[in-house]
């Protein structure tokens, strides 16, 4: 991508990124509770179902329709290069087998994204109508009220958030992460969606959050309202034992809680490893 034209709004590209998430989300809710999988991708727990598809392609709709120069990153393959500078990374339905399941914790998630990382952001939760936004510099809200993250929380007072992989081989490997992580923590929480674990850092029903082998779709626009609410998202490759691959390892909380989290997660993995 090429540098973000200085005459673009970001409130304008929050808005779009806010009405794209909640019509998204009407494709969803609307399909709720009579789909199944229609495919697999990388293991067979890994579903696309017709909801996933038609979500997506609302999107790009809407926002090819008003921004045609932009870019677009999407997670069931929608891929187009920019010449505006600008890229929307756009998970149409984050949380598929909770989905699947009628387990209620699933989100769109939409981010516009620079050079230099998210520009605006939206996730929408539409079974608890949550709408969690955000724009660089100028904070992050939940339906309309400012977000602070919680700080100061010692590590052994911490609640944390981890999800998992598809691979039986990956889930091993971050299974024995957590199970070491879990003596130095209050407890972990495991609710299947990415971008609202990263917005529940943001609003303090989590203190903190790690997941190894995220995608950019995953964290764009849940990194940017965790950053806005006072926090720190850090990322970073790992070595997965299992296949030799580099996942990328997401890691948000407080600014106190950040280093200490940091430190004893790289250790743990070190341990993991032998």
């Amino acid at each position: 991508m090429t540098g973000t034209d200085p005459t673009v709004d970001p409130a304008a590209l929050l808005d779009l990124a806010v009405r794209g998430a909640r019509l998204a989300a009407t494709e969803l809710v609307s399909r709720y509770g009579r789909v199944g999988a229609l495919r697999t991708k990388s293991t067979v727990n890994d579903p696309v179902s017709e909801a996933d598809l038609a979500s997506e392609a609302v999107l790009v709709e809407l926002i090819t329709t008003e921004r045609p120069q932009d870019g677009l990153l999407g997670e069931e393959g929608t891929d187009r290069p920019s010449s505006s500078g600008l890229r929307w990374v756009i998970d149409p339905l984050d949380g598929t087998v909770n989905y699947l399941y009628r387990l209620d914790n699933f989100c769109v998630s939409v981010a516009v994204e620079d050079s230099s990382g998210p520009v605006a952001g939206a996730v929408f939760d539409p079974v608890a109508d949550r709408l969690y936004a955000a724009v660089r510099g100028g904070g992050a809200t939940l339906n309309g009220d400012r977000l602070q993250v919680n700080d100061p929380v010692p590590l052994d007072r911490a609640l944390l958030g981890t999800g998992f992989g598809y691979s039986s081989g990956r889930r091993a490997w971050q299974g024995a992460i957590t199970g070491a992580m879990l003596p130095v923590a209050r407890d972990i929480r495991r609710i299947g969606s990415a971008a609202l674990d990263l917005c529940h850092v943001a609003d303090g029903t989590l203190d903190g959050y790690f997941e190894i082998g995220l995608q950019p779709w995953d964290g764009a626009a849940g990194m940017l309202v965790v950053t806005e609410a006072g926090g720190v998202v850090a990322t970073r490759p790992e070595r997965d034992p299992s296949d030799g691959s580099s996942p990328v390892r997401y890691l948000a909380a407080g600014p106190t809680l950040h280093p200490a989290l940091t430190a004893t997660l790289d250790r743990v993995i070190a341990e993991v490893a032998g």
